[in-house]
């Protein structure tokens, strides 16, 4: 089959990152004889700079052309250290996400039995922790109106939501819980916000279509509690858009790095997968930021084509690197491995042992492959 993948790569440390699950698709591609067609289009501090616009025109079709785009990070420090600037790297990939229609985020969270000891947390704590994060990307306060006085002492966002926004993505989060553990918690401030009182309303309604599914109610302060002190409670967390920013990112520390955390945003015709991790431009060209959150988010890719079997032997290939302690130094700081080993060593575990790799595990373990 023939596909094609618009590649955003961005700032910082994005373009490394990318360049790695660019490479895996290319070995998912040769396994099981697809075509992949990769074309590449800036966006972010990058396009600024060459453009003067965060989200070029250029960009935008590219994306709206394509199967699917794989996206890497966006943000710079001349950007972040001056908030007057008028036009910022951000603003790019939220019109992007207007523009396609994306109004899922979908952020997976694991704890991988081989890392356990790398978290800051407790093993007892986290163990069997396996939850994913559902999040409403094209409402709430970050798109409401924003006003500022002319004195510049007094400002608002508004946060909005309308019961359309929340059925369409309240509809995905049942659905997923059902194949799941059949549990969904839905993240709020109900005590206190009228939205949320409205996400409350709507959701208990369309929990009735899905019996089978245990719904429950946590407040947002609460639950940032409950995810450290027993993360492995949860299975489906449904929230609004700033409440999902900030808990998704919270997960992250679950599994001891924010580089392991892959996401899909998904809307009725386009799909985005992104990395959660920000730029890092402290690490930019260094060859030490982590690859598995973009490799990862490349499996959610393949999984949204339809290429299931494709998608399992790439989650299959990271469990083993990881396992091998093919790791990168926020993982393990006297790793021989870089970003670009990483990538290289999942994309060969691939390509040596194809179909079977989920299955060959054990040859693996005992050196006949070639990468040991």
């Amino acid at each position: 089959m023939k596909f094609k993948i618009a590649v955003l790569p961005g700032d910082g440390i994005g373009p490394e990152v990318t360049a790695q699950a660019i490479k895996c698709l290319e070995a998912v591609g040769e396994t099981f004889n697809h075509q992949f067609t990769f074309e590449e289009a800036p966006v972010g501090a990058i396009a600024i700079d060459q453009t003067g616009d965060p989200l070029p025109e250029a960009t935008l079709e590219l994306c709206k052309n394509s199967d699917a785009v794989l996206f890497g990070a966006i943000g710079d420090p001349k950007y972040d250290n001056d908030p007057s600037a008028p036009v910022r790297p951000e603003q790019g990939l939220l019109k992007l996400r207007k523009e396609l229609g994306l109004y899922t985020n979908i952020r997976p969270v694991k704890a991988f039995p081989s890392l356990i000891d790398r978290s800051p947390l407790r093993p007892e704590r986290i163990k069997g922790t396996d939850f994913t994060i559902y999040r409403e990307l094209t409402g709430g306060i970050y798109f409401g109106e924003k006003k500022l006085n002319k004195e510049g002492t007094v400002a608002s966002d508004l946060c909005e939501y309308s019961e359309a926004e929340i059925e369409r993505i309240a509809h995905q989060a049942f659905k997923a819980a059902r194949n799941r553990r059949k549990k969904l918690t839905l993240i709020d401030k109900a005590n206190v916000l009228e939205t949320s009182r409205l996400w409350r309303k709507v959701v208990t309604k369309i929990s009735e279509s899905y019996p089978e599914v245990a719904l429950d109610f946590l407040f947002v302060d609460n639950a940032a509690m409950q995810m450290i002190l027993n993360p492995s409670q949860f299975d489906v967390i449904l929230t609004e858009n700033m409440f999902g920013d900030i808990i998704s990112d919270e997960g992250s520390v679950i599994g001891g790095s924010i580089g392991l955390l892959a996401s899909a945003s998904t809307g009725d015709k386009h799909a985005l997968f992104e990395p959660i991790h920000g730029s890092f431009p402290q690490a930019k060209g260094l060859n030490i930021a982590n690859p598995i959150a973009s490799i990862l988010s490349a499996v959610m890719l393949l999984e949204h084509l339809g290429l299931k079997d494709e998608a399992m032997a790439l989650d299959c290939a990271v469990e083993i690197a990881i396992k091998k302690n093919i790791v990168t130094p926020d993982l393990q700081p006297e790793s021989k491995f870089g970003t670009t080993e990483v990538g290289d060593q999942i994309a060969e575990l691939l390509a040596i042992n194809g179909e079977d790799i989920c299955v060959n595990e054990e040859n693996i373990e005992y050196g006949k492959s070639t990468i040991i």
